[in-house]
Parts: structure tokens; C-alpha cells; sequence
């Protein structure tokens, strides 16, 4: 593993996700422990949390949007989705990430704090983020942005349900999008990859944990649908282009992989960046340099794909790159 990496997790909070309670406490204290200065990005973003409705007979979906406070021109609009193991996580996971888009990128971002399992399984959750999403683009224009630049994202479960809401997006006529965004994401319940089997115990996230998520994410259901588990989409083309991150000690790797060879196969344009030396999450580790050079490309990888003057923020007066 990279040096510094290794330094920077070293009596880091674990997440295991055996018992979702103690699950959850874990990771409120690793999002405490990762939380970095904002940069003066908030300055730059009007930030509010509301409730948006839910789907058919589901309570109102909570959201935390971020509109772009110093563009004049309407932004590109990015659906973010958290992670943490569809178990973990709310809004306050990637609150700093969030900030930068819509800071520093000119991006405004609807983070999601979809239901969790394993009080509210498949597909719960997944129906969330996708009402989300809808609602993301018909109130683009509330938000600041523009509906015809509507993406989708998220790392870990929450590029699963990104994918997943990217296969429902395509198979129903609903909101066009312009991008997925998937960072590590998990796709494969089958758990049958060489990089499943090989790496049991990195941090982060390893082996044991993925069963535990997808036994609580699941329910015990026997038939998996794509929308769980995007891996097993009889069909990819048709999809929006995607960037896809996957870390070489993840046990996700293989997955990420796959998923990215089958995009390309079905003429789908995808960027992948497989990251050596790299754990699941790394990116959020901005100690490390490793994790800042890949967060610093996603966010690149965002601006090119969504502004109209590629990597640049549109009429903003912002740094490019």
C-alpha cells in the first residue's frame, strides 16, 4: 500500500458491518476523523437541507443541495449519492466533496440521504435516489442548473446506486443524464472475483464486510435484480458516458473493472482509472497524496464532462485547472 496512505489510516475508525448500529457510530467518527477545511469553498455555496417527495407511498426523501452561489450562467446539476455500505452514512458523509463541486467546479450538487438498510432493504434505497433524480431535473432550474446536464454519482454503495439509477434512467425513458460518476463502486452480489477472494482484509472495506452488506441490503431475497446489483444488466449500452475509479487492494476491483470493459464493449465512453497502491475510500484521505491526486481527477474528469468550456467552470472568474 502507499506509504503515506498507510500512515494516514493507521488508528483510523473501522466500519465493519456486522452490527449496523455500532456500523453507524463507526462511521460518524471516521467521517469526523477525515473532515478537512473547506478551502473557503462554502463561502461559494448556498447550502440547504429539505425534504423532497418520496416515491409512491414512501415518506419525503431528505436532501442537501448545494447551488453555486458565484456562477451566472446555469450550472450542470450532480445527484450525489453516499456511501457506506447501504447500511451507513447520511448527509454529512461527503458534505466536503459536495462543497468543492459546487465551490471550487461550478456544479450544483442534490446529495441524497436515501433509506438504509437493514430496517428499509432493496429497494428502498434505490427508490430514493431515483425519485431524487427525477426531481433533480425537474427543478434543475430552482437549483440554479440546467436539466439537459444532469449527472449521477457517488463511491462504494453510492455508485451502485448511481449505476443502478443510470440502468432504470435508461430503461424507462426517464431523466436523460449526461454522466455516471462511480468511484469504487459495488456492483457484483456473487462476490466471485479474483479481487474478492484475494483481499480479506484491507481497511476500509474487505471481504466479510461485503457480505454483511449484501445480506442486509438484500433481505434474503434470492432473485437479484439489476437495480441491485448493476453487474448483472443483461444489457449496458444506451448508458451515459461514465468515469469509473477502482483502488488495487479493494475487493471491489474486479467489478469496477468488468463493468468498465462491458461500457467500453457496448460504445458506451468511459474513463477508468485504476489507482495502484490504493485502498477502498482512498480518495477521501486528503493527508494523502495519492488521495488528493484522485480526488483533483474526478473532479476534472466532472468539469469536462459537464461544463460547456471543457475544464473550466462556466463565467465564473474560478481557477482551472
Amino acid at each position: 500500500m502507499d506509504a503515506e496512505l498507510a500512515a494516514a489510516l493507521d488508528g483510523m475508525p473501522y466500519v465493519g458491518l456486522s452490527d449496523p448500529e455500532a456500523a453507524r457510530a463507526a462511521m460518524r467518527a471516521l467521517v469526523s476523523a477525515l473532515a478537512e477545511p473547506d478551502g473557503g469553498a462554502g463561502a461559494r455555496v448556498e447550502v440547504t437541507d429539505r425534504t423532497i417527495p418520496g416515491p409512491p407511498g414512501a415518506p419525503p426523501v431528505p436532501v442537501r443541495t448545494y447551488r453555486p452561489a458565484w456562477t451566472r450562467r446555469p450550472a450542470p446539476v450532480l445527484v450525489y449519492f453516499h456511501g457506506g455500505g447501504f447500511v451507513t452514512g447520511d448527509l454529512d458523509n461527503e458534505h466536503g466533496r459536495c462543497l468543492a463541486f459546487a465551490g471550487e467546479d461550478g456544479i450544483a450538487v442534490v446529495s441524497v440521504g436515501y433509506r438504509l438498510a437493514p430496517e428499509h432493504p432493496f429497494p428502498a434505497g434505490f427508490e430514493d435516489c431515483y425519485a431524487a433524480t427525477a426531481w433533480a431535473h425537474a427543478h434543475a432550474a430552482e437549483l440554479g442548473g440546467d436539466p439537459a446536464r444532469v449527472a449521477v454519482g457517488g463511491g462504494s454503495a453510492g455508485g451502485a446506486l448511481a449505476a443502478a439509477v443510470a440502468l432504470r434512467a435508461r430503461d424507462e425513458g426517464g431523466p436523460p443524464l449526461a454522466f455516471q460518476m462511480l468511484l469504487y463502486p459495488v456492483l457484483d452480489d456473487r462476490m466471485e472475483t479474483p479481487s474478492m477472494r484475494a483481499f480479506t482484509d484491507p481497511p476500509l472495506f474487505n471481504r466479510t464486510d461485503a457480505a454483511h452488506m449484501w445480506r442486509h441490503y438484500l433481505g434474503g431475497r434470492a432473485d437479484v435484480p439489476a437495480y441491485a446489483a448493476p453487474a448483472r444488466a443483461a444489457e449496458v449500452a444506451g448508458l451515459p458516458p461514465a468515469y469509473i475509479l477502482a483502488a488495487e487492494m479493494d475487493p471491489l476491483r474486479d467489478e469496477a473493472l468488468a463493468y468498465a470493459h462491458r461500457l467500453i464493449l457496448a460504445g458506451v465512453p468511459t474513463e477508468l482509472h485504476h489507482v495502484p497502491g490504493a485502498c477502498h475510500g482512498f480518495d477521501g484521505i486528503l493527508s494523502a497524496r495519492i488521495g488528493r491526486r484522485a480526488f483533483a481527477e474526478q473532479r476534472a474528469a466532472l468539469r469536462r464532462a459537464l461544463h460547456p468550456a471543457p475544464g473550466a467552470a462556466p463565467d465564473s472568474g474560478q481557477p482551472s485547472d
